[in-house]
């Protein structure tokens, strides 16, 4: 959206205010679980989130960055929260300022109309380094590390070395420190700044590419996709946002797997489903699915109920730390 010079403005002076127009993205996150696996919603080149931008006819900016998702993906939105506003002039590489509003979505992956079904991406493909539910990936073990170092140690003073060290042991649980699943802006920030990663080029670092450090986006979009992770990371262990992505009934495994998924960590089993059960967020329906191995398994649904009497609710993860 650009401000237009006012009536009896110079051509100087409208030149100057045209060089300085603002522009106003809408840019949508859209979470979906799909056989384990957490998928975000894209464009077809599968290099960017949804996005368009805020219009005098919107209504607002929701209803705005609404239709431009259903209209570039036919994918229609249902749970919606703002998420961050961008205005970073060096991260996008563009000579007009632009301010991108981001929102967080959630569906369920069963609710993924036809159209949009072949724009869904794993989140995994843009972070490898983010599932640990196999222990730690081997592009931090074998890249990422051995990177880190050679750019910590190519400072040019010992303070700054040292503070390059203890933020990459920090982030990527180095030196025996532990892994912080919420971490997941301050990571990409990390390999930002280290030129790790391809979108580094755009922000003037001397990029050297580092294998299965994922796919890139256009602008900012991955760094806006991180801060999603980790805004829902974190929500789900306060809000019972999870079940935004749960098909009406489910079992108690397939609610495991999908915190597991989104998290990229193990839970504990029996710590998980004692803490759900006591915590009375589900409630069984009496029906059985045959679609486990072994015996059928019980089959719950949220109940919804409990954000009246409880405001604060959450599955409070009881993660492994292995």
């Amino acid at each position: 959206m650009r401000h237009q010079a006012a009536k009896g403005t110079s051509k100087g002076e409208a030149g100057g205010k045209a060089n300085d127009a603002v522009k106003a993205d809408l840019i949508a996150v859209v979470v979906a679980v799909n056989n384990s696996d957490p998928c975000v919603l894209t464009i077809p080149q599968a290099n960017a989130l949804p996005s368009g931008p805020f219009e005098l006819a919107h209504r607002s900016l929701q209803s705005g960055l609404r239709g431009w998702v259903e209209q570039q993906t036919g994918q229609p939105l249902g749970y919606i929260e703002q998420l961050y506003t961008f205005a970073d002039r060096d991260r996008i590489g563009a000579e007009q300022r632009v301010i991108s509003i981001s929102y967080l979505a959630l569906t369920q992956a069963e609710q993924a109309s036809a159209s949009a079904r072949r724009f869904w991406a794993s989140w995994y493909d843009y972070f490898p380094w983010e599932d640990h539910r196999s222990g730690t990936p081997a592009v931090v073990l074998e890249n990422l590390r051995s990177r880190l170092r050679e750019w910590a140690e190519g400072a040019e003073d010992t303070a700054t070395r040292l503070d390059r060290r203890r933020r990459a042991a920090v982030a990527f649980g180095f030196d025996d420190r532990s892994w912080n699943e919420e971490l997941v802006l301050q990571r990409y920030e990390l390999l930002f700044e280290a030129a790790l990663v391809e979108e580094a080029m755009r922000g003037g670092y001397p990029v050297a590419p580092t294998p299965g450090t994922g796919r890139s986006m256009i602008a900012d979009h991955r760094r806006i996709l991180a801060t999603a992770m980790t805004r829902l990371r974190s929500k789900i262990k306060y809000r019972p946002v999870v079940f935004e992505l749960m098909p009406p009934l489910f079992t108690l495994l397939q609610l495991q797997r999908t915190v597991e998924a989104l998290s990229g960590r193990l839970i504990n089993k029996p710590n998980f489903r004692r803490l759900i059960e006591q915590q009375e967020l589900v409630e069984k329906t009496g029906k059985t699915t045959a679609e486990t191995r072994g015996r059928p398994a019980q089959l719950y649904r949220f109940r919804h109920d409990i954000l009246d009497e409880r405001p604060v609710a959450g599955t409070k993860l009881p993660l492994t730390r292995a």
